[in-house]
C-alpha cells in the first residue's frame, strides 16, 4: 500500500494507523460477524499486530467460536463501532474492519467465507472467491515478503 491505512469509530474516541498492508480482506457471513454489523455481514482486513498503532480506550468482548479458538471483538465504548477482532488461532495478527477506515480505496474483497450463512438479501460479488466455511488458511510469513 502507497499511503498508510488510518480510521477511527463514530465518535472519534479511537484512532489508528496501519504501516503495513494486509495479509487478505474478507468478507465473513457468519452468524457473529452478521450480529455485530447489524447487516448481512462483516468486511475486514488483516493486518500483523506489529503494523498497527491503536490510539484511545477500547473495550472487548470475547467468545469461544466453533473451532474452539477464542475471538475477542473490540470496540468503542463510547459510540460502539467496531473497530478490531483477533482470533487465538492468528494471535499475531488482527482484522480491522473495513467501514472504520478513512478511505480504503485500494482494498477490495478478496475472499468470502462462510458463505452458506449469507442471507438471501445480502449481495456478493459473483467473482470473488467464495467459501461455505472458513477455509483453512494462514497468512504469508511477513519475512518471506
Amino acid at each position: 500500500m502507497s499511503n498508510p491505512i488510518t480510521g477511527q469509530c463514530l465518535c472519534g474516541q479511537v484512532t489508528y494507523s496501519v504501516s503495513g498492508s494486509p495479509k487478505i480482506v474478507a468478507q465473513c457471513h457468519c452468524d457473529e460477524c452478521r450480529k455485530l454489523s447489524g447487516t448481512g455481514h462483516a468486511v475486514g482486513a488483516m493486518f500483523a499486530v506489529q503494523d498497527v498503532d491503536i490510539l484511545g480506550e477500547t473495550q472487548s468482548f470475547q467468545y469461544t467460536s466453533a473451532h474452539g479458538s477464542q475471538v475477542t471483538k473490540v470496540f468503542c465504548p463510547t459510540c460502539s463501532s467496531p473497530i478490531y477482532g483477533k482470533n487465538s488461532n492468528l494471535s499475531d495478527h488482527m482484522t480491522l474492519t473495513l467501514g472504520t477506515m478513512n478511505e480504503p480505496v485500494d482494498l477490495n474483497v478478496q475472499v468470502v467465507i462462510f458463505g452458506r450463512d449469507k442471507p438471501h438479501w445480502d449481495q456478493v460479488d459473483p467473482d470473488v472467491m467464495s467459501f461455505d466455511t472458513q477455509p483453512d488458511w494462514t497468512p504469508p510469513d511477513q519475512n518471506a515478503e
